[in-house]
């Protein structure tokens, strides 16, 4: 409908207030434009940056064309008029602000990432550490409890009653393993059984510094000499395990029972002889005794001494050892079943056994303190691959003889690190 007025017709309300420059409301039929201008109202005006929004514009009106001024049929997106209350954002102060204040953020946000990133390494890095300080730590307390070092002189008990008995052969290092589990056990046994004294006489072994539980090393033990006797038996048959079982009984009865008795050193000297026959189980026993009781006699005064390592002795003690070595020394030298230039390997190795663990003795014998005994003790124990390895010598074994011998360096390289008493 127009709304400019016909010829001779008075001009009606309306248009007279549409000539007067005043909003005229849309009329009742033109829902659709009502809906549209009550949508506009509602909708969420942009928020935009302070420094980005320009000044408003003065309010226009149209100048009146005669017509009823409606509103159009865009969106409201698209309205000119809500264009430039709505601007898009333009380059200026405030986004310049923003993108600095942006960057920045990030920078923080990827420096406080990257920190908690090394933090996580450095943790984990830690952590393996102590871990594996922990496993290094426990290893080596169970190898002061074991007095690891000091098995090196096992082995060579299995070999020397091997090759005296003429049975040297695949089987002697499975009966070598089975000694040095039942050596090993005994050694825990020992520390288990003494662990009240130790807290006294020595505090720094592993069980009193609590390093080990007293419940710890007798499983430890007690495993150790299943591992042995199963072992023995697995290799040597009915009579490995005939030899073992005893082997093993003797072991606890001297670390629960005999230690601190009369019998002490007797019972420590049946263990190696009973461990040289171990090795001759698969032959005849019969020829390795001489051996056994060459190795027990050694034994015997190695124990004698280790009763005063703690207290220290009176000379007299060790030059009685010293005493016997040399006589041991002999017997082993004169158990030759050789004859021609190989007889004097046998006589080579008795003489630096003797040197060796008598030299510790004679020192011991000038100066009788528990630091010389507890030197001459451990001389003792590292010396005896050297006289094994004289008996196997003398067997005919002089290959084994001279590997046997040349464990006593590498034994006392150890012992500095490891106590083998």
């Amino acid at each position: 409908m127009s709304a400019v007025p016909e010829a001779g017709r008075p001009p009606s309300a309306r248009a007279r207030r549409v000539a007067e420059g005043q909003r005229v409301p849309a009329r009742p039929g033109n829902r659709h434009q009502a809906a549209a201008r009550h949508a506009a109202a509602q909708a969420p005006r942009a928020v935009t940056h302070p420094g980005d929004r320009p000044p408003s514009p003065a309010p226009t009106h149209p100048a009146p064309t005669g017509r009823a001024h409606a509103l159009p049929h865009h969106s409201f997106g698209s309205n000119p008029a809500m264009a430039a209350v709505s601007p898009k954002p333009q380059p200026g102060a405030g986004n310049a602000g923003r993108e600095r204040g942006t960057g920045a953020t990030v920078d923080l946000v990827q420096s406080v990432s990257s920190e908690q990133h090394e933090v996580h390494k450095i943790s984990r890095r830690g952590g393996a550490e102590r871990r594996a300080a922990g496993w290094k730590g426990t290893l080596r307390a169970v190898a002061e409890l074991v007095r690891a070092p000091a098995a090196l002189s096992v082995p060579g008990d299995v070999i020397a009653g091997a090759a005296a008995a003429g049975t040297l052969d695949r089987r002697t290092p499975g009966l070598a393993a089975a000694s040095v589990c039942l050596y090993w056990a005994g050694m825990a046994a020992n520390d288990w059984a003494d662990r009240e004294l130790d807290a006294v006489e020595r505090p720094e072994r592993p069980i009193p510094s609590g390093r080990i539980s007293p419940r710890a090393a007798l499983g430890l033990a007690a495993g150790l000499t299943a591992a042995g006797v199963g072992l023995a038996a697995w290799t040597g048959g009915r009579r490995g395990l005939a030899t073992a079982v005893p082997l093993a009984a003797m072991v606890w009865a001297y670390d629960v029972k005999a230690k601190n008795t009369a019998a002490g050193p007797a019972a420590m000297a049946a263990c190696r002889g009973l461990d040289v026959l171990l090795g001759a189980s698969s032959g005849r026993v019969a020829k390795a005794v001489p051996a056994a009781l060459t190795v027990a006699a050694h034994t015997y005064t190695v124990t004698e001494l280790s009763r005063r390592e703690v207290s220290g002795a009176d000379a007299r003690l060790p030059l009685a050892t010293l005493t016997g070595t040399v006589a041991v020394a002999a017997t082993a030298a004169g158990l030759s079943t050789r004859r021609g230039p190989r007889a004097w390997l046998p006589a080579a190795l008795a003489g630096w056994y003797v040197s060796h663990y008598g030299r510790a003795q004679a020192r011991a014998a000038a100066e009788p303190s528990a630091a010389r005994v507890r030197e001459a003790v451990g001389s003792g124990i590292t010396g005896l691959p050297t006289l094994q390895g004289t008996l196997a010598a003398r067997h005919g074994s002089g290959l084994a003889g001279l590997a046997l011998a040349a464990a006593a360096p590498l034994a006392r390289r150890l012992v500095r690190r490891i106590s083998a008493t």
